[in-house]
C-alpha cells in the first residue's frame, strides 16, 4: 500500500505529518511512501533528505491518489473530494466537535482515523498526539509570555539594584501545564500552580513549584481527565483564581474539558485588577478560552495594559520539534496497524485503541466509540456484607487505646530483652535505633526536589553504616569482622561516589 503525506492546507501551518526519520520507518514496515514536494520545508525537512531516505517525492495528485493519506489537520471539504474511494485518512479531527466533518467523511465512503482520539491508557501512550503537542505547546507558551513580558524571569542582585523574580501562575497540571511549569522554573521564575485534581499536587511540587490547594477539589475521572466543576467548586476556586492572578506577572491557563467548550476561569474583573504589564497565555483559546476576552489567534491588550495571548498554533511555532513528535506518533500507530510488517493496513476493531480512533469505517460512522475501561479512578470496593446497589457502611474508627497497648507491649518486650541479653547488645541496639530515626527524618523531612543532592552528599544512613562497620572491624568473631569490612567498603563507595556525583552536578552550573 502507498501512504501519501500532503502539504497542509491550513494557512500558516508549519508542521508535516511525517519527517524524514518517521517516513523511513513507514518504509521499513513495507509501505511505499510519497511526500508532496515542499511539504516539509517549514519543518526543516527538505525534499532531498526524503529522497535520500528512500521516500518518494511527488505532486499533490500523487499523494492524494494513495490508499492511505496522513495529515496533521483535518481534511478540508476540497481535500475529502480528492480521496479515492475506500481510502484511509489519518489526521487530527476533533470528531466530538466536528459532526459535519464526520458526515462528509462518511458520505465519501472512506475510513477515517482520528489521531487526537487515542485513549489515555498505558499501551497507547506512544500514539498520544495530544500529549506530544501539549508538551511542545506548554514550553512555547512560556517562551511567548517571556517575549511579551519584556523582563527577566530570574531574580538577581546587581550593582544597579535588585531584580525580583517573575511570578508565574499555571492553571492546569496536565501535560501542557507541567511543561510550562518546568520551563518557567528553569528560567528562574517563582511558580505556583493549581489543578482541580488534587492527586497531581505531588507532581507539581516535585518540579519545584508550589501547588495551590482548595478544599473543594475534584477527583480524577474515569478517562484520566478532570471532570467539570460543580457550582460549589466554581465558587470555591473563583476567589483563588482572582487572588493568584492579581499577584502573578504571568498567568498560563490550560484547562479543557473533552468535548465541551473551555471553562471561563479568569473574569474580566480579575484581568482588570492585574498589574500593568502582566501577560496571560490562554492555551484553551481554540475552544473558547479560559479567560474572558480571549480572541483566538489574536493578541488583546486591555485598558490596564494586560496582554492576553490567544495563540492556537503554539506547537506549530516549534515546527521541527513538533513534526518530529507527531511523525513518531504516526509511525507508532502504523506499527500497531501493520502487525505482519507487510505494508498492508489491517484495522482491528476488536482492539480498544484502534476502535477508539476509528471515526468512519468504509463509509459507516463509528463515532463515538464505546467507553474505555481504565484504572485512573478505581471504584471503592464494596464490603462483603453490603447488598448490591447499597453503599457500604463507613468503617469503624480505630480504638485510640490500641496505640497505648502496643507501646506498653513493646516496652515490656524491650525490658525482657535488656534483662537477659549481654551488655554489648544494648550498645548495638542503640546504634541501630539511632540509624533508623536519623535516616527516617533525613529522608522524609526533605522536599522531593532535594533528594538527589541530599542523598549524594550527606547520606546519613550510609554514614551510620560506615561508623558501625568501623567499630566492628576489630571484632574477634571472623564472620562479624568480614561483614563489617564489607559494610565499610559499600558505605564508602556510596558516600564518596555521592561526593563525586555532586561535584559533577555543581560543575554544570560553573562558568567555563
Amino acid at each position: 500500500m502507498r501512504i501519501g503525506i500532503p502539504r497542509e492546507a491550513k494557512p500558516g501551518e508549519t508542521l508535516v505529518a511525517a519527517t524524514v526519520t518517521s517516513a523511513a520507518q513507514l518504509v521499513k514496515l513495507g509501505y511505499d511512501v510519497v511526500v508532496e514536494s515542499g511539504a516539509g520545508a517549514a519543518s526543516d525537512q527538505p525534499d532531498a533528505e526524503y529522497r535520500a531516505a528512500g521516500v518518494a517525492v511527488g505532486s499533490a495528485e500523487d499523494v492524494w491518489a494513495a490508499e492511505v493519506v496522513v495529515k496533521v489537520n483535518a481534511p478540508t471539504e476540497a481535500e475529502i473530494g480528492l480521496l479515492r474511494p475506500g481510502a484511509t485518512v489519518v489526521a487530527m479531527m476533533a470528531p466530538a466537535r466536528s459532526p459535519e466533518l464526520v458526515e462528509r467523511l462518511a458520505a465519501a465512503g472512506v475510513t477515517a482515523l482520528a489521531m487526537d482520539a487515542v485513549p489515555r491508557i498505558s499501551r497507547a501512550q506512544s500514539l498520544d498526539v495530544l500529549s506530544s503537542m501539549a508538551n511542545v505547546a506548554g514550553y512555547r507558551a512560556v517562551v511567548e509570555a517571556a517575549h511579551v513580558f519584556g523582563r527577566q524571569f530570574t531574580g538577581q542582585v546587581t550593582a544597579a539594584g535588585q531584580i525580583p523574580p517573575a511570578r508565574v501562575f499555571v492553571v492546569g497540571a496536565g501535560v501542557a501545564g507541567l511543561a510550562a511549569i518546568g520551563t518557567a522554573i528553569a528560567m528562574g521564575a517563582v511558580v505556583r500552580a493549581f489543578d482541580i485534581r488534587p492527586e497531581v499536587g505531588e507532581q507539581v511540587e516535585s518540579m519545584g513549584a508550589e501547588f495551590v490547594r482548595v478544599e473543594l477539589a475534584n477527583e480524577v475521572s474515569a478517562d484520566g481527565y478532570a471532570r467539570e466543576m460543580t457550582q460549589e467548586q466554581e465558587q470555591a476556586t473563583a476567589a483563588m483564581y482572582d487572588q493568584e492572578a492579581r499577584e502573578a506577572d504571568i498567568v498560563i491557563t490550560t484547562a479543557l474539558i473533552p468535548g465541551r467548550p473551555a471553562p471561563t476561569l479568569l473574569r474580566a474583573g480579575t484581568v482588570a485588577a492585574m498589574r500593568p504589564g502582566s501577560v496571560i497565555v490562554d492555551m484553551a483559546a481554540a475552544n473558547g478560552g479560559n479567560c474572558e476576552g480571549t480572541v483566538a489567534d489574536e493578541v488583546v491588550v486591555t485598558d490596564n495594559r494586560v496582554t492576553v495571548l490567544g495563540y492556537t498554533d503554539l506547537a506549530s511555532r516549534l515546527p521541527a520539534q513538533a513534526s518530529q513528535l507527531y511523525g513518531t506518533n504516526v509511525a507508532n500507530l502504523f506499527r500497531l496497524l501493520t502487525p505482519e510488517r507487510d505494508g498492508r493496513l489491517a484495522l482491528d476493531l476488536d482492539d480498544v485503541v484502534q476502535r477508539s480512533i476509528t471515526v468512519v469505517r468504509d463509509g459507516e460512522v463509528r463515532w463515538p466509540p464505546p467507553p474505555v475501561p481504565v484504572s485512573a479512578a478505581p471504584a471503592p470496593a464494596a464490603s462483603a456484607g453490603s447488598q448490591a446497589g447499597e453503599p457500604a457502611p463507613p468503617p469503624a474508627p480505630p480504638d485510640p487505646r490500641r496505640r497505648w497497648y502496643a507501646a506498653g507491649l513493646g516496652a515490656v518486650l524491650f525490658a525482657l530483652v535488656a534483662a537477659y541479653s549481654p551488655p554489648v547488645f544494648l550498645g548495638h541496639l542503640t546504634v541501630f535505633v539511632l540509624a533508623v530515626v536519623v535516616g527516617f527524618y533525613v529522608v522524609t523531612s526533605v522536599s522531593h526536589a532535594l533528594h538527589t543532592p541530599l542523598m549524594s552528599e550527606t547520606n546519613a544512613i550510609s554514614g551510620i553504616i560506615l561508623v558501625g562497620g568501623i567499630l566492628q572491624v576489630g571484632s574477634d568473631n571472623l564472620v562479624v569482622s568480614v561483614l563489617a569490612t564489607l559494610a565499610v567498603l559499600v558505605a564508602s563507595i556510596n558516600i564518596f561516589g555521592g561526593f563525586l556525583v555532586t561535584y559533577r552536578m555543581l560543575g554544570m552550573f560553573r562558568r567555563g
